[in-house]
């Protein structure tokens, strides 16, 4: 029986890659200059940190475009927290991977809605869809890319 899974993982190299090119725009650039803004990068995390709120909105700027070069989904830096202390801003980006269960109750409600043939079970921070037929997959697959969730959702492991 046809099936695939549905997931949100982002490729850590990549999003390393991205904070590097940005770390090193943002030492080049002139406007950046003795405002010491920096960006960071942990295993799930990454952060930037500026003495005004402006650089630290323009050092945000070259991270999300370093992602969009990269083909790194930018509604992976949705979820962020800012921290103000006296001498710096602080923004810190929290990049989840999985599906949450309240995201993944919701599809797979939008899925069976569609097509009442079609079976969605959630597993571990996926979703693994199955039909009788190939067609009805592929055709679900672009209306839930037409729905634009809120998390970056990709399309994976397709069998017949």
């Amino acid at each position: 029986m046809p099936s695939f899974d549905i997931t949100s993982e982002f490729d850590k190299q990549e999003v390393l890659n991205a904070v590097d090119q940005s770390k090193r725009e943002i030492v080049n650039r002139y406007d950046f200059k003795n405002t010491s803004t920096s960006i960071d990068s942990s295993e799930s995390t990454v952060s930037i940190n500026s003495a005004t709120k402006d650089r630290l909105l323009a050092a945000d700027q070259v991270l999300r475009e370093k992602f969009a070069k990269r083909n790194i989904s930018i509604k992976f830096l949705s979820d962020f927290s800012d921290e103000e202390t006296p001498s710096e801003i602080k923004r810190v980006y929290t990049l989840k991977t999985g599906i949450e269960t309240v995201d993944a109750k919701e599809i797979v409600k939008f899925i069976k809605d569609k097509d009442k043939k079609m079976q969605a079970a959630i597993q571990d921070g996926s979703i693994r869809v199955t039909s009788k037929k190939r067609d009805s997959l592929q055709s679900i697959m672009n209306e839930i890319k037409d729905k634009n969730y809120d998390i970056h959702l990709s399309f994976g492991n397709f069998r017949d």
